[in-house]
C-alpha cells in the first residue's frame, strides 16, 4: 500500500523557459516541429559537404515528384550528392524515399520466402535474365522482375524480349500477381506508379554527368526491388572494358554499398563481381541473344552463360533459404536447365505476356535453325576472317557493341527505335587458337555491308596471343556477402 502523500510548503515555481511545458500547464506555446527546409538550403548544405536528414531527402523526393523542383535544381542537388557522397543512412534513407514515392507490389503472405530477383548493371551480350528468371520459377520460385531498356552500348532485357512477336512489358500488379501465380515468373517495365522519383531521378542523371554517383545507382537499383517486397536479391555488378567500373575494386564499392543499404532496409542482398570484358556468351544483339537464351535452357549454349546463370540463382536459393548451399541451389538450376522445365516456364511466360501461345509453342520445342525464322532476321551477313594464327586472348565486347550500335542494334536517346534482327556471332572462343583466314566473327546487319571504319574496329576487337591454347576462365570473379 503505498503511503499516504503529505503536503509540503508550497515553493515558488522554478523559471520555464518559453515553450517548456515539462512542468505541467500551459505557461508558453509548444515547440513546433522545425520548418521544413526550402531547396536550395538543401542543396547548399549538401554542396557543402553537411549532412542530409531524413526529412530533408522525403522533402526533396516529394518536391521532385510534385513538380515543385525545378531541372536546374535537381541537377544541382544530383551534382552535389556526386561530388560530396552520403553515408550509409543517407544512401538507406533516400531509397526508401524513392521506393514510397509510388505504389507498391502486393502479395500474399504464403510468397513472402519464395519472392527473389535479379538484378545487373549491364553489360555486352547478357541475356541471363531471360534464363534465370523462368529456371528460378522451376525451383518454386516468385520472380516479379522489373527490368529496364538498353542505353547506348548496353542491351535491354525488356528490347530483347520484345524482339519476340506479342510480347508486352507493360503489366498491372494484378496481372503481375496473375503471373506469379500461373508461371512463377514475369519480366515487365517500369510503370509510371511504380517508384516515379526514381524515373525522374534516372532521366536527370543521364544528362547531368551523375551517372556513376555510388549513392545515385545504389538506390535508383534498391528502390525498385524494395516495392517488389523481396525476400533476397542478387545483383550482377560488371566489372571491365565493357562495364561502368573499369576495375573489380570499383565494382566492390558499389557491392558493399549494395548489400549494406539492403541490410538497412531489411532487405537480403549479395551482389556478384563478374567480368565483362568479353561478350558473355556467343551472340549479341535481341533476336539473336534470345535464341541464345533458348539454347540454355535447351541444356546447352556457351559454358559462361550457364556458369553464370547457376551461380547467381544457386546464391539467390541459398539466400531465401530454399537451399542448404550455394552449391546445391546451382545444381537445382542446372537441373531445370537439362530436364526443360526451365524452358517450359519460359514458353508460359510468354503466353501469359501476349505472344501466340502457337508461336511460343513453337519458339520453344523447335530446333535452332526453325527458331531463327520465327524470331526478326537482319537482311545481310558479313563474315571477318582472322588476321593471323594465334590464340584468342580476348574479343573485346566494347568496340563490338559500339559498331552493332551504330548499325541500329542500340539507341542513344530513350524511344528510339531498334533493329531487332541486328546483332553479331562470335564464332570462336576465348583460349581457342586460330589460323589466318578462319571467320571468327558473323554480323548481322540491315545495311549493304559494313563501312571500311566498322570492319577495322572490329577486327581490332579480337586480340591474338602467341601462347597455347587455354580453358578460358568464368566470368564469376567474387561474391559479397549480407552480414
Amino acid at each position: 500500500m503505498a503511503a499516504p502523500a503529505t503536503s509540503a510548503p508550497s515553493a515558488p515555481p522554478a523559471p520555464v523557459a518559453p515553450g517548456d511545458l515539462s512542468e505541467g500547464g500551459s505557461r508558453g506555446p509548444p515547440d513546433l516541429p522545425p520548418e521544413p527546409k526550402q531547396l536550395p538550403e538543401l542543396i547548399r548544405l549538401k554542396r557543402d559537404g553537411g549532412r542530409l536528414s531524413d526529412v530533408d531527402i522525403r522533402g526533396f523526393v516529394r518536391a521532385v515528384v510534385d513538380g515543385s523542383a525545378h531541372g536546374a535544381q535537381i541537377g544541382a542537388m544530383l551534382m552535389a550528392i556526386r561530388l560530396r557522397g552520403m553515408d550509409l543512412e543517407e544512401t538507406v534513407a533516400l531509397t526508401r524515399a524513392l521506393a514510397t514515392s509510388g505504389q507498391q507490389l502486393e502479395w500474399p503472405e504464403a510468397w513472402r520466402s519464395q519472392l527473389v530477383d535479379k538484378h545487373s548493371t549491364g553489360g555486352v551480350g547478357d541475356k541471363v535474365s531471360l534464363v534465370l528468371a523462368p529456371a528460378l520459377a522451376a525451383c518454386g520460385c516468385k520472380v516479379p522482375m522489373i527490368s529496364g531498356r538498353g542505353l547506348g552500348h548496353t542491351g535491354g532485357t525488356l528490347d530483347k524480349l520484345e524482339s519476340i512477336p506479342g510480347f508486352t512489358v507493360i503489366q498491372s500488379p494484378e496481372q503481375m500477381q496473375g503471373l506469379l501465380e500461373q508461371v512463377g515468373c514475369c519480366i515487365v517495365g517500369q510503370s509510371k506508379k511504380l517508384v516515379p522519383a526514381d524515373g525522374i531521378l534516372y532521366e536527370a542523371r543521364d544528362v547531368t554527368a551523375t551517372v556513376d554517383s555510388l549513392p545515385l545507382i545504389t538506390a535508383s537499383i534498391l528502390s525498385k526491388k524494395v516495392v517488389e517486397s523481396l525476400s533476397a536479391l542478387v545483383v550482377d555488378v560488371k566489372f571491365g572494358g565493357a562495364a561502368v567500373f573499369p576495375s573489380q575494386a570499383q565494382a566492390r564499392e558499389l557491392a558493399e554499398v549494395l548489400v549494406g543499404v539492403g541490410a538497412g532496409l531489411g532487405l537480403r542482398v549479395a551482389a556478384a563481381l563478374t567480368a565483362m570484358n568479353n561478350p558473355l556468351g556467343r551472340s549479341v544483339g535481341h533476336s539473336l541473344e534470345v535464341e541464345e537464351a533458348l539454347l540454355c535452357m535447351d541444356g546447352a549454349g556457351p559454358p559462361d552463360l550457364r556458369d553464370l546463370v547457376t551461380r547467381l540463382g544457386g546464391v539467390l536459393l541459398w539466400l531465401s533459404r530454399q537451399a542448404e548451399t550455394q552449391d546445391e541451389g546451382a545444381a537445382r538450376v542446372a537441373q531445370t536447365l537439362d530436364d526443360g522445365s526451365a524452358r517450359d516456364r519460359f514458353e508460359r511466360m510468354l503466353a501469359g505476356q501476349g505472344v501466340d501461345p502457337g508461336l511460343a509453342r513453337a519458339l520453344c520445342s523447335g530446333t535452332p535453325a526453325q527458331r531463327r525464322q520465327l524470331l526478326p532476321r537482319a537482311r545481310e551477313q558479313e563474315e571477318l576472317h582472322a588476321p593471323g594464327d594465334g590464340t584468342v586472348e580476348l574479343v573485346q565486347a566494347l568496340p563490338l557493341a559500339r559498331v552493332l550500335h551504330e548499325l541500329g542494334a542500340g539507341r542513344s536517346r530513350a524511344g528510339e527505335p531498334l533493329r531487332p534482327g541486328v546483332g553479331a556471332e562470335v564464332l570462336v572462343s576465348v583460349g581457342q587458337r586460330l589460323r589466318r583466314g578462319m571467320p571468327w566473327l558473323r554480323v548481322h546487319l540491315d545495311a549493304p555491308a559494313l563501312s571500311a571504319a566498322q570492319r577495322r574496329a572490329l577486327q581490332e576487337a579480337l586480340v591474338l596471343s602467341d601462347r597455347a591454347p587455354f580453358a578460358a576462365p568464368s566470368p564469376f570473379a567474387e561474391l559479397v556477402l549480407p552480414p
